[in-house]
């Protein structure tokens, strides 16, 4: 009896499973590589006959998913299941791994849209408590300086930290007292309150501005501070700035993302800046030219991604991806070509692009001159894009671990073929089948029919939805971002009760953390994680399902479609789900029931009866081998 060890090396974990098996002579094609030490005539090599699993085992895959840079997760998970089933590295008569197809996740996914650069001649503020009402427009004047200002001039005061409370009210009281027109405050500390209930006169104050030396001195400035639970109307309108500080129309056009960035606050100040002529260099979105083996089509990222995927589809197979030199996409798909160059040692001229995912999605962009970090929701494109690996490198990563391990490694076959073996275990489960295989980097299909099996790789999955969540919300914090895609949220209302997504309402004995008061949390197994941002839980929910709508949804259609005999999803009957996001806690019914409008019946596998979704391709590329 002898061991044989499935490996599945994904773009997120390295999987293996572990089975004993009755050996004799290979009867598979795969191409095995042999350490130095073992017999080197290729029917050495064993087979499996009817396996008994032993063990399995998940470590998070080490380096870009088909680099050198695997062996070191292969080489822990390998020790993990070797470990719970009390076996040795010795033991180990045979290890195949996947035909890998990476996609690389945090280079290749980025939102493209077109890049402006301008000087402003606009600055916008919202602090989280202003003080006073209604709409103030002067000229800004230092709070050291007030006492010099003519009565007669319309006044907007600007105190930095260095002054406290009591002396800029009692200041602005004085000067207000001798006739001078007060009409607004701009503080840097956070007193807007404080002040406006020592004035004399109601005026509106805004305050916590960080970068109040930067606000430019004996400039026309406008305030706007709405009541407690309203917006304001005017600096939000771009037309309402324009009639403050009477703009010309060209001037209108550039004050249009300031304006946007100002949407739903309760208070802001425009401050118009000595810089009056705007210079601007614009980086365009650019095109996507996508190959197919007898037409090619062309179409701008700017067209959104319909467009983008309409184009890929159009062209049948995609063998490659290309894009306009000099612009955003170009420079991207450049980037991802040099990367994959580097870690495998060819040129980028050999690297091909060969799917693409486009998603249409929203990106802060940073308000040019802004005083407290305002961003503007611009339209922006998310792509994924995979880069197909040829065998060549895959047997290189398998034989540099026969050298490593000194155990016979094998290529198994492409990865979604062995998933749907690996699925065929799950309990009541018999051919025609289909799988859809949910990963971290790619959506693959395979339907398994009359012995004979077609399958698809397809860029986007998991961590397209994770970048998704963290651009749309502007977290600059992946790991916050992962936590909000596979864990649900809630309100926490008093120290003693939070608020479900769902509207349920759980109560505490004991106090809740200080932390997470008044926050929107995420429910993670090892407790509340709040959520640093304004928006409310439903926007936050709304945008995590539309990323996951817009990416699994999507891609699961697609894919099904090319791997159905008709091009027609509809003539699928049974289709499995597996893989790490298969996992998830609202994926599965988002997939399922999109799939319902096609009449698809769509549920999660349980490989082996034990192992849910997980371990379907290491367990495919153990029943596959020796020809079975």
């Amino acid at each position: 009896m002898g061991l044989i060890a499935g490996v599945d090396i994904g773009n997120a974990t390295t999987e293996v499973a572990l089975a004993e098996t009755t050996s004799g002579a290979s009867s598979s094609s795969s191409s095995s590589f042999l350490p130095s030490s073992y017999p080197s005539s290729p029917s050495s090599a064993p087979s499996l006959r009817e396996p008994a699993f032993l063990a399995s085992a998940i470590v998070p895959t080490t380096g870009i998913k088909g680099t050198p840079q695997n062996l070191q997760g292969v080489v822990h998970s390998l020790t993990d299941a070797l470990t719970k089933a009390g076996r040795r590295l010795a033991d180990v008569e045979l290890i195949r791994i996947n035909e890998a197809a990476p996609v690389i996740g945090d280079v290749a996914m980025e939102t493209i849209t077109e890049t402006v650069i301008t000087d402003s001649t606009m600055i916008g503020h919202n602090p989280a408590t202003p003080g006073g009402l209604g709409i103030g427009v002067g000229v800004t004047v230092a709070l050291d300086d007030l006492a010099r200002i003519s009565a007669g001039t319309d006044t907007i005061v600007v105190a930095d930290r260095s002054h406290d409370f009591d002396a800029i009210a009692e200041a602005i009281n004085t000067a207000v007292a001798r006739g001078v027109p007060v009409t607004g405050v701009i503080l840097q500390r956070d007193d807007g309150v404080l002040v406006a209930n020592r004035l004399t006169r109601p005026l509106p104050i805004v305050d916590e501005v960080a970068s109040i030396d930067k606000v430019p001195l004996g400039m026309p400035a406008a305030i706007e501070v709405a009541e407690a639970g309203r917006i304001i109307e005017t600096l939000s309108n771009p037309f309402g700035i324009a009639t403050l500080f009477d703009l010309s129309p060209d001037d209108t056009k550039m004050v249009v993302p300031l304006a946007r960035s100002l949407v739903g606050n309760r208070s802001a100040v425009v401050i118009k800046t000595p810089q009056g002529d705007v210079a601007e260099r614009r980086i365009p979105a650019g095109t996507l030219t996508f190959i197919g083996p007898v037409k090619s089509a062309t179409v701008d990222v700017e067209a959104g991604a319909e467009a983008i995927m309409a184009a890929a589809a159009s062209v049948a197979e995609v063998l490659e991806v290309k894009g306009e030199a000099g612009t955003n996409a170009g420079g991207m798909l450049e980037k991802v070509r040099v990367v994959m160059a580097n870690l495998t040692d060819r040129a980028p001229s050999d690297i091909s692009v060969t799917d693409l995912l486009a998603v249409d999605t929203l990106v802060p962009q940073r308000v040019i001159g802004a005083m407290a970090g305002e961003f503007s929701l611009e339209g922006a494109v998310g792509i994924a894009a995979m880069v197909k690996a040829d065998r060549l490198q895959m047997e290189r990563l398998a034989h540099d671990m026969a050298a490593e391990l000194g155990v016979p490694v094998e290529v198994g076959g492409v990865e979604a073929d062995m998933a749907v073996r690996g699925a065929l275990t799950t309990p009541g489960s018999s051919q025609p089948i289909a799988i859809l295989d949910m990963g971290a980097g790619s959506t693959d299909a395979s339907v398994l029919r009359d012995g004979v099996t077609r399958s698809i790789h397809l860029a986007g999955a998991g961590t397209m939805v994770t970048l998704l969540i963290e651009s749309e919300l502007g977290l600059d914090d992946t790991e916050l971002a992962e936590n909000i895609k596979r864990y649900p949220l809630a309100k926490v209302e008093t120290p003693f009760n939070i608020r479900h997504e769902d509207g349920s309402v759980e109560f505490f004995d004991a106090p809740l953390p200080p932390h997470v008061f008044a926050r929107v949390v995420v429910l993670a197994p090892d407790g509340m994680i709040p959520v640093p941002i304004a928006q409310p839980l439903e926007v936050i929910r709304q945008v995590r399902i539309r990323a996951k709508e817009r990416v699994f949804v999507t891609n699961a259609i697609r894919a099904l479609r090319a791997v159905s005999p008709t091009n027609n999803v509809r003539d699928i009957d049974f289709v499995v789900l597996v893989g790490g996001s298969a996992l998830d806690f609202e994926i599965p019914q988002l997939v399922t029931s999109a799939l319902a409008d096609f009449r698809v019946v769509a549920g999660r596998a349980n490989i082996r009866g034990s192992e849910g979704p997980r371990n379907a391709v290491a367990t495919g590329l153990v029943l596959s081998s020796g020809g079975r």
